[in-house]
C-alpha cells in the first residue's frame, strides 16, 4: 500500500489544503494528514480543534487519516511507516521555504522523499493566514474554506 503524509498547521484548513489532499489521493492509497502542534506560530485554533476540523472535512474519505504530531516530521513519518511527504506549492514565494524543509528532512532521513503538488489556480492565493485575516475582519470566507466548517469559523 502506498501512503504519504501531508503535514501542516492547518490553522484553519482551507480549500487549498483540501485540493492538495485530493490530488495526493489520486497517487496514494492512504494519506495521513499530520497536524503540527506549531506553538511557535501562535495558532488561532488549539491543536485538538484543528484535528477535529480536518476530521469533519474528511469524514466521508476512508483513505484519509488525521493525526496530531509534535516533534520532527521524519520521526513521525517513520512511526507511521511512510517515506513520502506531500507539500503544496502555491507560488514562487513558497518554493524556497519548502525546498529548504525538503532538504532538511532528507538530511535527517535519507529515505524521505518530498512530493510537491500545486493547488488549482483558483486556490493559489488561499493560505491559512489569509483566512485568519479575513475572519478577524468579518469578511466572507465561504468559498475558501470547506463548507463543513465555514459556519463554525464565521462565528469566531
Amino acid at each position: 500500500m502506498k501512503k504519504a503524509i501531508y503535514p501542516g498547521s492547518f490553522d484553519p484548513v482551507t480549500m487549498g489544503h483540501m485540493d492538495i489532499a485530493r490530488r495526493a489521493l489520486k497517487i496514494f492509497d492512504e494519506l495521513i494528514i499530520a497536524v503540527a502542534r506549531s506553538d511557535e506560530k501562535k495558532p488561532m485554533f488549539e491543536l485538538e480543534k484543528r484535528v477535529d476540523m480536518l476530521k469533519t472535512c474528511f469524514v466521508d474519505e476512508p483513505k484519509v487519516i488525521v493525526k496530531p504530531f509534535d516533534g520532527l516530521l521524519v520521526d513521525f513519518a517513520k512511526k507511521e511507516g511512510t517515506q513520502v511527504i506531500v507539500r503544496g506549492l502555491r507560488a514562487v514565494s513558497d518554493f524556497e521555504y519548502e525546498l529548504q524543509m525538503g532538504y532538511a528532512n532528507q538530511y535527517l532521513d535519507k529515505e524521505i522523499e518530498t512530493l510537491y503538488l500545486m493547488p488549482s489556480l483558483k486556490y493559489a492565493f488561499v493560505s491559512s493566514s489569509v483566512v485568519r485575516t479575513i475572519i478577524r475582519h468579518g469578511g466572507d470566507i465561504g468559498s475558501i474554506v470547506p463548507t463543513q466548517i465555514a459556519s463554525e469559523l464565521k462565528c469566531i
